[in-house]
């Protein structure tokens, strides 16, 4: 890739990675729009590049996201009268859960590198299907014209519990078909959840970061393994920084436009988005354009 053709996708992973439209699937059809060629390096590249966007949520909610909140504890009237193992426990689950959030992020996060591990090869053959990405975004487009009304019930009390956090942690494993949208399934996770339209979005947002930090890790320790591995990243490395900056810019900017958009107005007129962009690809397809990445 050259430099142009790197700030191009670094562009569209930073607006999409936190848009319930499927970064993946957009950084694909870029791709394929300018003639990239799907090279091992390449596809590492479209997932190492989202450790950049993810940053900006860090950024974006620091104050949040290093807010260490303690768990209820047990006070001493309500250990008295247990016998000594009920006593460890409860002090034993303190040590354990000291920092709840980071705990539900974690048991949110199992589920994904589960699934991911078990069908990594599978994952990676999808991601050369334009067909797939297309089909899928029309799908999510259709849940996302609906999503507001069919889960429109929310609990006054917005906490997330472990419970929770671990449905919400499967709807993200649907994501691993490229098309489908990591935001998008989570965030459809969390309001099945009962949690409001903000909230389910940047738990989503948090969700993203051990997600996302984990995959661009396995894809580099992937790549480094491949024969000549080491010398493509070190040939590749001012793309890969290039291509995280640009990322992390772009993003900053999504995610403030992102949550107010949706606070406001829902997830209506992303549903429309997938459907036309989805749907114009398959259009395209049947009229005979090869779309498909080589």
């Amino acid at each position: 890739m050259d430099i142009l053709q790197t700030i191009i996708i670094a562009i569209v992973e930073g607006l999409t990675e936190f848009l319930p439209v499927s970064s993946t699937g957009h950084m694909i059809i870029a791709q394929e729009l300018l003639g990239v060629e799907s090279t091992p390096f390449v596809k590492a590249f479209t997932v190492i590049i989202q450790f950049g966007a993810i940053l900006s949520v860090v950024v974006l909610y620091w104050k949040r996201f290093f807010k260490l909140n303690p768990i209820k504890i047990l006070d001493k009237k309500e250990v008295e009268g247990k016998n000594t193992a009920a006593k460890l426990s409860t002090y034993g689950r303190r040590f354990l859960y000291k920092y709840d959030f980071y705990w539900k992020l974690l048991v949110a996060f199992i589920p994904a590198a589960f699934f991911g591990l078990i069908f990594s090869d599978k994952i990676d053959e999808m991601l050369e299907s334009v067909t797939v990405v297309a089909v899928m975004l029309v799908l999510g487009g259709i849940v996302m014209l609906f999503v507001d009304k069919w889960f429109n019930k929310v609990d006054p009390d917005q906490n997330i519990s472990e419970k929770k956090a671990f449905r919400i942690g499967l709807f993200q494993c649907i994501a691993m078909i490229p098309g489908v949208s990591r935001s998008m399934a989570t965030i459809v996770g969390g309001m099945t959840q009962r949690l409001s339209r903000k909230t389910a979005a940047e738990f989503s947002f948090f969700l993203a970061v051990p997600t996302m930090f984990a995959a661009t890790a396995y894809k580099l320790l992937k790549l480094f393994l491949e024969p000549d591995g080491s010398q493509i990243l070190l040939d590749n490395m001012w793309t890969l920084i290039i291509g995280n900056i640009v990322a992390f810019i772009v993003a900053l900017l999504a995610i403030k436009f992102f949550i107010s958009f949706v606070t406001k107005y829902g997830f209506k007129a992303f549903g429309y988005y997938r459907i036309i962009v989805g749907g114009i690809i398959i259009i395209m397809m049947l009229m005979g354009y090869n779309l498909e990445i080589n």
